[in-house]
């Protein structure tokens, strides 16, 4: 187990200029691999040079080999395609956006390569601090299931989940073999099941919310069963281009998240802003776990203020004990390449630091 832990990052930051430029020229065949790699190398440097800087008590390699923070589940595996017209909610401060889902399940889930072992590998030997690498929630195919496409290679939603979750169970012990200790899980799905609109979206392509919160949330869970890594999980309510995709507290999940999915030592919450609801849930916390409050936004430039953010903390407390809680910022801050409006390189670092001051005034 780790311990001390007060001061977190999510998982993904603000990819550098010069990374996205490399990223183009590959794409473009103006690169070759050996010299993009040696880019993306000099970047991971940086990530987490900026990381140890604030002064953060863990740190990961930004995400930056991915395109996308659900990269190992999505850029390395077989069975996705695009194709186009098929449609998911998506919400802004102007209302409901649809936009296309860039990938969908066309065929049998297949493992074709690690990318968590690239990341990880790389960043361990840089690294002073623990390290920690971020894999996507198996129940996240949820979102790249269309009955319409899907059904000629799984029947059942839940039995591509299975092939899903054995896949991520694989890259996690092939990381426990190179050493990992720490791994985090990204359920993004299981946060948006809070919105009424959201669960009706799920039954109506066939997949039952109630499935999801107990036959999915085991299948979850197996993924926890490789020994010797201290296992997170983060839930947030989407985070793409200052989107997001629901709205409302933890009540609706919390019973089935805190009593099925107890693999899981760490649980970081999304709390940055109304639509996350109040920390009465929080009295749900299984005895030892931690949880991470998110309470520094990704999505919106303005800085918090540290004081504000310690009263957050010594609210959250009067549900669940000071020892027990810690500190991060909300979600990644650029959960896919783009990341999100007005989230400069500079802007993140401010808001790193906010989370490791927040933390030494807080705890």
């Amino acid at each position: 187990m780790l311990e001390n832990i007060r001061a977190e990052v999510v998982g993904s930051l603000v990819r550098p200029g010069y990374l996205a430029e490399a990223r183009q020229d590959r794409r473009d065949g103006a690169l070759s691999t050996a010299r993009f790699k040696q880019v993306e190398d000099r970047a991971v440097q940086q990530a987490i040079a900026l990381q140890e800087g604030v002064g953060l008590d863990v740190v990961t390699d930004g995400e930056f080999r991915r395109g996308i923070f659900t990269g190992p589940l999505e850029e390395a595996v077989d069975g996705l395609e695009y194709v186009p017209g098929v449609l998911r909610t998506w919400y802004c401060e102007d209302g409901p956006v649809e936009e296309e889902i860039p990938q969908v399940v066309t065929g049998k889930l297949g493992h074709r390569r690690s990318v968590v072992l690239e990341e990880f590998a790389y960043a361990r030997a840089i690294a002073r601090l623990p390290l920690k690498v971020t894999v996507p929630s198996p129940l996240m195919m949820f979102l790249r299931w269309s009955p319409e496409h899907s059904t000629g290679a799984y029947s059942d939603a839940f039995a591509m989940a299975a092939d899903a979750a054995a896949i991520v169970r694989r890259q996690i012990q092939d990381l426990a073999d190179l050493g990992c200790t720490y791994v985090q899980v990204d359920a993004p799905e299981l946060a948006t099941l809070v919105q009424p609109e959201t669960r009706e979206w799920y039954e109506s392509q066939g997949i039952s919310t109630y499935a999801m919160l107990t036959e999915g949330i085991d299948l979850l869970s197996e993924v926890t069963t490789v020994p010797g890594i201290t296992y997170a999980i983060h839930l947030c309510r989407g985070n793409r281009a200052g989107r997001w995709m629901a709205s409302g507290g933890y009540d609706f999940i919390a019973e089935a998240l805190f009593q099925r999915a107890t693999g899981f030592d760490r649980y970081l919450l999304e709390y940055d802003d109304p639509r996350s609801g109040s920390f009465e849930p929080l009295r749900q916390v299984p005895e030892e776990a931690t949880v991470v409050l998110g309470l520094v936004s990704t999505k919106r430039p303005e800085l918090e203020s540290v004081d504000a953010l310690a009263g957050r903390v010594d609210a959250a407390a009067a549900h669940l004990p000071k020892d027990r809680l810690a500190i991060s910022t909300q979600c990644g801050f650029a959960s896919a390449a783009g990341g999100n409006p007005g989230i400069t390189w500079e802007v993140q670092e401010a808001k790193l630091r906010l989370v490791t001051e927040t933390a030494r005034i807080a705890f």
